[in-house]
């Protein structure tokens, strides 16, 4: 099984970036534990701040893989582009946000991917991650 994990703006700063909201781990950190406790899964971990750059990976690996798991940051509530992206492709996206975004301010609370991704996990850290990688798993 191969699975694709894709970061959006800022979340190469995890870690560092307010950590009240987003903990002290680094996202290198949690993915090198992931793959240990996954070890039959093929993971690869893509982070970009560039909007396009995101919409590259997701044309990349969007029909080879078996999954993408998505944390598109800000873009989630502003990116119609990556929205038909997921349309364009046939590997199924998880929709994941560390934080609750429905406890955040209001314009986080509107999401363009969700409707268009197979569903979406927010609020639970760096778990959502884990919980987007069961979810695939329990597809197969």
């Amino acid at each position: 099984m191969k699975i694709v994990i894709i970061n959006g703006p800022n979340l190469n700063l995890l870690g560092k970036r307010e950590p009240s909201v987003y903990g002290n781990e680094t996202f290198e950190t949690f993915f090198s534990d992931l793959k240990t406790e996954f070890p039959d899964i093929e993971f690869t971990y893509y982070q970009s701040n560039h909007e396009g750059s995101i919409i590259d990976k997701i044309h990349e690996t969007g029909f080879d893989f078996d999954g993408i798991i998505l944390n598109a940051g800000a873009y989630t509530h502003t990116s119609i582009a990556i929205a038909d992206a997921i349309s364009a492709i046939n590997t199924p996206v998880i929709e994941v946000h560390i934080s609750n975004v429905f406890k955040r301010e209001p314009f986080r609370h509107h999401s363009y991917l969700s409707a268009v991704a197979k569903g979406t996990i927010c609020g639970f850290g760096l778990k959502s991650y884990k919980l987007a990688v069961f979810s695939l798993i329990s597809d197969k």
